[in-house]
């Protein structure tokens, strides 16, 4: 683990670093306050710190209230190592965030071991941290295909619309629902079933640009959410959909199964108000239309002109 030295004493700082080398640390040293803060604002900085209170620039006391202010979600350890040593000065200390305090002369001991503590509290930190992203993303995603779900594909889409208006641009969705999906569960189970959603899941986030975004919206329907696109655009998109999962079968334990959806596409053009609702349910008219004209293919949502929607 690293931890950053900030101490104006020489001396002081170099019988530090030897100690933390021969415990096993890499050490980052600073010689005034300053020069510390610059390397705690880096976005790699140590998470274990020792400061020294008197320092030229920026003093031990306002580097831990920098730290604590700064909104940053790294969280640093501070122990502050100092020749101050009154009760006042130990609580003013902890009460401007640090988490330790170890006053001069210090024993190696009693400096190793609160290192010990403050990596541990760390390594506890980041284990919470883990688990709070992994709650995060099971909030978000479908836990089957691993897209968004139907909850955080809405909260997209009102996102971006909301940013449309703003920004005077166009936002276009894709609605999508695989054909004949039933049959593909009555002919070969449910579990081929779940095989075929993850791969056609794959498959549309494989041919929509890396700042679209794409979720399940229940059983076999998904829905697209596409910044800045027009109706050809995402017309183009569509069809690119369509193809990717018509034209190779989905393989589960050695059988093929041929999958192919249907595509309803509407756009919000700059200017526009239309409501997510809105929106939502005129790519679901323009995917109903698919399915009425024969499935496998993509339309446009009614009032919008656009080149013929059979496949080209």
């Amino acid at each position: 683990m690293r931890v950053l030295v900030a101490d104006d004493d020489i001396i002081s700082r170099a019988v530090v670093k030897a100690l933390l080398l021969k415990w096993g640390y890499e050490v980052l040293e600073a010689g005034d306050g300053n020069q510390a803060w610059d390397i705690l604002k880096e976005k790699d900085s140590p998470h274990l710190v020792l400061l020294d209170w008197v320092m030229p620039g920026i003093n031990g006391l306002e580097l831990c209230r920098r730290l604590r202010q700064s909104g940053d979600n790294t969280y640093h350890y501070i122990i502050l190592l100092t020749g101050r040593d009154s009760k006042e000065d130990i609580i003013g200390g902890l009460n401007a965030g640090a988490d330790d305090y170890i006053t001069k002369p210090f024993m190696p001991k009693e400096l190793e071991v609160r290192l010990r503590v403050g990596r541990r509290i760390l390594d506890l930190q980041q284990s919470l941290n883990d688990a709070l992203e992994v709650q995060r993303h099971q909030a978000q995603h479908d836990r089957l295909t691993g897209i968004f779900n139907h909850v955080e594909i809405l909260n997209i889409l009102e996102k971006e619309l909301d940013r449309a208006r703003r920004q005077n641009g166009n936002l276009a969705v894709i609605m999508g629902d695989l054909d004949h999906f039933k049959k593909v569960n009555d002919t070969y189970g449910h579990v081929a079933g779940d095989a075929v959603l993850v791969e056609v899941a794959a498959r549309m986030k494989n041919n929509i640009r890396l700042y679209d975004s794409g979720g399940r919206y229940g059983g076999e329907e998904f829905l697209l959410v596409l910044p800045g696109c027009n109706a050809e655009e995402t017309m183009t998109i569509a069809y690119r959909i369509l193809k990717s999962i018509s034209k190779e079968p989905v393989m589960f334990n050695n059988t093929p199964i041929t999958v192919t959806i249907s595509l309803g596409v509407a756009v919000n053009r700059a200017g526009e108000k239309t409501t997510t609702t809105e929106l939502v349910q005129l790519a679901d008219a323009a995917l109903y239309q698919a399915k009425q004209s024969g499935r496998n293919r993509v339309e446009l949502t009614p009032h919008f002109s656009s080149p013929s929607s059979d496949l080209p």
